[in-house]
């Protein structure tokens, strides 16, 4: 009947988006998944969340290297009764340097007065005395230390934060993808069932035209009414799962405030494509290994097996004796002004310290425990490597699938719509009934309905493929950079 063209040409527009790009056949209005993805990376509070945890990795680094930081101390005594007049002032300023444990000083010091014997040492000449010194470790401490350690430590929680945040935001950006498609697929089932309700409502207007002039039955109007309640029900858990899809994306494009932003109805394309290419069908074992190489998971293991390890080899740094070795030099001015003579010259001081724990139980405890914590670590590198294989032969099974259920649904609805077409001529040629047009027509929708899920099947699997190879301009992170929050 007359409805027989619209149909058809629904078919065949969908049949041609197949040789069509998205891009260009999208009208001013659609949502492209483009712009799902760049604002999912832009307001997604996962992301968000991410980069706050990274800027307290940052802290953390901050915090770490300030134990290297310039100190300035300063003292002074002042004998306030008693038979000794002393007066001394002492300032310091040391600085602690990251090779063999050292700290260099620098510092002035200034009396006057008189001293007991036993504290000659604080006695300067009327110009103060200055000195220089460095102290450093010839066992203990030479190679590492806990300032040293702690500033190692920090920078590698530092990059599996930056880590951290790509995974995450490729987890979300995967799921946004997901979303879209699913969006999508419901919207244009929805249209479907749209469109098989039409067809059914603008039938019984014909229908109650040909009962009036009892051309027909008035049963045929009871059938035909049947038909359409029934399709109404299509249509409104079609439209329950389109909105509820639609929320669902809202949770990832959002507006200018970052709020929740569910499109509208006129954002749908105007047409779905039907297959998604496959890079893995060129070098399944190369995309596999690339994978392995580029997965964030396991960079985040390996960072895990560098921490422990630079606490192991503070654990076996604090097992060793300590031999510190110091070299000072001091000088005194205003000499004329005082009559030992000695004050005036120029000092120099080299000395050793020696300290050895007997039984170093607590660096043997921390040692064994920091290896057991590596083995371990190794493990579960081992097995999530494994899984990332596993995880993406099935990917790979799953994306060839989908291409290949399109391809078979594209044939169903042809042939489908080929039995609707003729199933419709020889009902006008009496030679058919209502019944079987109405099956003909439904099983059309069917058809159509298969195919707009293995659509969406088709897709998921590429945006899960693009997710578990870290393809990073397929996820809408072409510009990602961990350092600058993009």
């Amino acid at each position: 009947m007359r409805h027989a063209r619209p149909l058809l040409a629904c078919v065949l527009l969908l049949v041609s988006s197949v040789k069509t790009s998205f891009a260009q056949d999208a009208d001013a209005n659609s949502l492209d998944l483009g712009d799902v993805l760049i604002s999912s990376a832009e307001n997604y509070p996962a992301i968000l969340e991410s980069f706050a945890r990274r800027e307290a990795a940052v802290g953390g680094v901050i915090e770490a290297q300030g134990a290297f930081d310039l100190v300035i101390a300063s003292e002074t005594v002042d004998r306030v009764s008693g038979f000794y007049s002393g007066q001394v002032l002492d300032t310091e300023v040391r600085q602690t340097l990251r090779p063999l444990g050292a700290s260099f000083y620098s510092g002035y010091r200034l009396s006057e007065g008189n001293f007991p014997v036993y504290e000659n040492a604080y006695e300067t000449a009327g110009g103060g005395e200055a000195r220089l010194g460095l102290v450093f470790s010839l066992l203990r401490d030479r190679s590492t230390d806990e300032r040293r350690f702690s500033e190692v430590d920090a920078q590698l929680a530092l990059q599996q934060a930056e880590l951290d945040v790509l995974l995450t935001k490729i987890g979300v950006q995967r799921q946004a993808a997901i979303a879209y498609w699913r969006w999508v697929s419901s919207g244009f089932q929805l249209r479907v069932y749209e469109r098989l309700l039409s067809i059914a409502e603008d039938r019984q207007t014909g229908l109650e035209e040909q009962v009036r002039r009892g051309a027909l039955a008035a049963i045929f109007l009871t059938e035909n009414k049947q038909n359409i309640i029934r399709r109404q029900r299509l249509v409104i858990e079609a439209r329950r799962e389109y909105e509820a899809a639609a929320n669902e994306l809202g949770l990832f494009y959002r507006g200018a405030d970052g709020a929740p932003l569910p499109p509208p109805d006129d954002s749908l394309p105007k047409v779905f494509p039907l297959s998604v290419d496959s890079e893995a069908k060129l070098l399944p074992p190369l995309v596999i290994s690339e994978a392995i190489r580029n997965r964030p998971e396991l960079e985040l293991l390996s960072m895990a097996l560098d921490r422990i390890e630079a606490e192991a080899k503070l654990r076996r740094n604090q097992m060793l004796p300590r031999l510190d070795l110091k070299a000072e030099v001091s000088k005194d001015f205003g000499v004329d002004e005082i009559v030992d003579p000695s004050l005036g010259e120029t000092e120099a001081y080299v000395g050793l310290r020696f300290s050895l724990p007997l039984q170093r139980r607590e660096g043997r405890g921390k040692l064994i425990a920091a290896e057991a914590k590596r083995n371990a670590t190794l493990q579960k590198r081992k097995l999530a490597s494994e899984r990332i294989e596993t995880e993406i032969k099935n990917i790979l099974i799953e994306l060839d699938t989908a291409n290949e259920l399109v391809a078979m649904a594209m044939s169903e609805v042809e042939q489908a719509e080929t039995m609707r077409l003729a199933e419709e001529e020889r009902f006008a040629n009496g030679a058919s009934d209502f019944f079987l047009l109405n099956i003909r027509e439904e099983a059309a929708a069917d058809a159509r309905i298969g195919m707009l899920q293995a659509q969406a099947r088709a897709h998921i699997a590429r945006a899960n493929f693009d997710a578990a190879t870290v393809n990073l301009p397929q996820l809408g992170l072409s510009s990602f950079s961990t350092f600058n929050g993009n």
